[in-house]
């Protein structure tokens, strides 16, 4: 059966979706947020999402594609493919990889940067196209139905737990908290948030981010860590960051916080929770090893250089 790769078009998002759904279990995606995401991204991005379709229409792969605009370096470009497990063997994987590679080249990009599953048969693949391994990520999950969260306790003296809706006058706080963290996350591509602007469009006013689960640490009067909460409205939950700002670390912050929003979530109704770790990044392991997360996959990040 013959594929084609194209662009996205505006009745694709159900069908990115569920590919994506199908080959990450593990993370959130909606066609409502895709939909977003594709007419928010950032012009310096030059997002460009492909599909892979059959000849009748069905859409069996995904590709991500763009520059990492707020990276340091310039020419660092990203694709990151997807094929429905149901529909492996027939070349969309390729092709969309070589659609995406001509595109990103035609930008200036010069390194790239691709995610595979740590499977023997992904890696191979990324590994035949000229991509080496770089770092690795784990999925972790959490059954909130029976899972034994450690129980809440009252904040130290001076210490106060608000929600994201308690930011909402005023969510610049919450930015450069975001930005502080973000600086030193563990990554091969490091990032520069310094557009308040594209932050409330993007961030801020996301489809998937919860602000009643969203939880900020408060340390006499200053934002001093936070977890972002996602939600589906499938009894999903997953925490897109968490983080504690430098000047606070050590302190027990970011248990605190997470503790907080996953007893929330609970409530809620969520069932499941989720969350990713850079492999290196032991300190906030031990967190979700102690909170009972437990690794469900792992990713392995490509790079080939290319020009």
């Amino acid at each position: 059966m013959t594929v084609i790769v194209r662009d996205v078009r505006a009745g694709d998002a159900e069908g990115f979706a569920r590919v994506r759904r199908a080959a990450l279990p593990f993370m959130l995606v909606t066609a409502e947020q895709l939909t977003f995401d594709w007419a928010h991204a950032h012009p310096r991005s030059h997002y460009r999402p492909l599909v892979a379709e059959t000849e009748d229409g069905g859409v069996i792969g995904t590709a991500q594609v763009g520059i990492a605009h707020d990276a340091p370096m310039p020419d660092i470009g990203y694709v990151n493919v997807y094929v429905d497990p149901a529909h492996p063997g027939r070349g969309a994987g390729t092709l969309l990889l070589r659609a995406a590679e001509e595109y990103l080249a035609e930008r200036g990009a010069r390194t790239l940067y691709s995610w595979a599953l740590d499977e023997p048969a992904n890696r191979a693949w990324a590994e035949r196209r000229g991509y080496a391994p770089s770092r690795s990520a784990h999925f972790l999950r959490l059954d909130l139905t029976d899972a034994e969260l450690p129980p809440l306790s009252a904040p130290p003296a001076g210490v106060e737990l608000l929600t994201a809706e308690d930011f909402a006058a005023d969510p610049r706080p919450l930015f450069e908290l975001d930005a502080v963290t973000t600086a030193d996350e563990p990554g091969d591509v490091g990032a520069e948030l310094d557009d308040y602007a594209h932050w409330l469009a993007t961030t801020w006013e996301h489809p998937l981010l919860d602000r009643a689960l969203t939880t900020v640490v408060v340390v006499d009067g200053v934002p001093a860590a936070f977890t972002a909460a996602r939600t589906d409205g499938l009894g999903r939950y997953a925490s897109g960051m968490t983080g504690t700002a430098p000047a606070f670390r050590g302190r027990g912050l970011a248990k605190l916080a997470k503790n907080a929003s996953l007893h929330r979530a609970r409530a809620a109704g969520c069932t499941e929770a989720f969350t990713g770790n850079d492999a290196g990044n032991g300190p906030m392991l031990a967190i979700n090893e102690w909170f009972g997360y437990e690794i469900a996959a792992t990713e392995v990040r490509h790079v080939r250089t290319i020009g």
